[in-house]
C-alpha cells in the first residue's frame, strides 16, 4: 500500500490544513492568545492527518465489522420471532412484528454485504473531525501551559484600563458600596 500523500495529495494535505485552520480559527475566536491558537491549529492539523489513516485501516477490517453488525442484529431478530409466536395471527401486532422482522432481515443481509469503501468513508468521516478536535485541545492545553509561564505570544493580553491592573486611583482606592447609596 502506497502512502496516502503519493496517491491523493489533496486529501492527504488539504483536509488536515482545513482542519487546522478550523481549529485555530475557533481558538482565536474564543479569545485565546495568538500563540495558543496557532499551536492548537497545528496540533489539530496533525490530528486530522493521523485520523485519515483510520479510514484506510477500517477498510481492511470491513468483513469483520459486517460480522459484528450481523451478530448485533441476530438477537433482535430472535426476539421478534419469539414475540410473533405469542401474538395471534392476523392482528395489528402480528403485522407490525412482521414488518419489523422484514426490516431486520434486510439489515442482516445488507450488513454482510458492506463494501470496504463505505467503511473507509464512514471511519474517516468520523475520525478526522474527532482527531482534529482532540489534538486541538491538546495544542490548546500546551499553549495555555506556555501562557502560564508568561511566554510572549502565549500569555493572555492584559487590559491596562481594567480595574486593579495598574496603579491608577481606581486600583489603589476601593470605593465602598455606601458611597453609591
Amino acid at each position: 500500500m502506497r502512502p496516502l500523500g503519493q496517491t491523493r495529495p489533496l486529501l492527504a494535505y488539504g483536509v488536515p490544513a482545513a482542519a487546522g485552520l478550523a481549529v485555530g480559527g475557533a481558538l482565536a475566536g474564543q479569545g485565546e492568545a495568538p500563540g495558543t491558537a496557532v499551536l492548537g491549529g497545528l496540533a489539530g492539523a496533525l490530528g486530522a492527518r493521523g485520523a485519515l489513516g483510520a479510514g484506510r485501516l477500517a477498510g481492511r477490517y470491513a468483513p469483520a465489522i459486517g460480522e459484528m453488525m450481523q451478530g448485533a442484529i441476530k438477537p433482535a431478530g430472535q426476539a421478534v420471532r419469539a414475540a410473533m409466536e405469542s401474538v395471534p395471527a392476523g392482528g395489528k401486532r402480528a403485522q407490525a412484528l412482521g414488518k419489523m422482522r422484514n426490516v431486520l432481515a434486510d439489515a442482516y443481509v445488507s450488513a454482510g454485504n458492506i463494501p470496504a469503501s463505505a467503511v473507509q468513508k464512514a471511519a474517516a468521516g468520523l475520525a478526522v473531525p474527532a482527531g482534529a478536535a482532540v489534538a486541538g485541545l491538546g495544542g490548546q492545553a500546551a499553549g495555555m501551559g506556555l501562557g502560564a509561564l508568561n511566554m510572549p505570544g502565549f500569555a493572555p493580553g492584559l487590559d491596562p484600563e481594567a480595574y486593579g491592573s495598574s496603579n491608577s486611583p481606581g486600583a489603589q482606592y476601593k470605593a465602598s458600596t455606601l458611597q453609591y447609596v
